[in-house]
């Protein structure tokens, strides 16, 4: 059985956990970037940064996936808002089924886990983006905010980590399964 965990990540948070996932589970780990042929994987976990409402590299790397009845999918993504907020994990989880073939998506696992960001290391379209976004939910009663929107104005301009390695044991117990 072949196992491959494959990470996307601008600023390298995503790819802390896929390494120390890697760590855990003696699973090869790779950039999306690099991989070839994502069929010849059985078993597949993919973790992605969320960015815009997307997860980085996902939609790409699992479009080419053919048939996925023997394939076990885990999909993560790592975000800056609370993952055990309900609304916001419902709309990640639309925002993945919109992306992903309809037998993906409902073959695949799926777990969020938080992240973290440092302002001053993002490029200059992340920056402009998150400041039109902070502009535009600041001001916001706090009964119209979604935890998502919260959790930006609570970082916005700083650096945050909320970087939780035991968050990865639920999904090390999903891959052993």
């Amino acid at each position: 059985m072949s196992n491959i965990i494959l990470y996307g990540s601008h600023y390298g948070t995503t790819k802390l956990y896929a390494e120390e996932l890697s760590r855990r589970t003696n699973i090869e780990v790779s950039s999306f970037k690099t991989i070839k042929d994502i069929n010849q994987y059985d078993t597949i976990i993919y973790l992605g940064g969320l960015y815009a409402g997307g997860v980085l590299g996902m939609a790409k790397t699992l479009k080419n996936l053919n048939d996925v009845s023997h394939k076990k999918i885990i999909l993560v993504t790592v975000g800056l808002a609370d993952p055990t907020d309900e609304v916001n994990k419902n709309n990640i989880r639309n925002n993945i089924k919109r992306q992903l073939k309809k037998e993906v998506f409902e073959k695949a696992k799926i777990f969020h886990l938080r992240g973290g960001i440092d302002y001053s290391k993002l490029n200059f379209g992340h920056k402009t983006m998150l400041r039109l976004l902070y502009n535009s939910i600041k001001n916001l009663p706090e009964e119209k905010q979604t935890a998502e929107d919260k959790a930006m104005i609570e970082t916005y301009n700083k650096k945050v980590n909320f970087i939780d390695f035991s968050s990865l044991d639920d999904i090390i117990h999903e891959i052993s399964l």
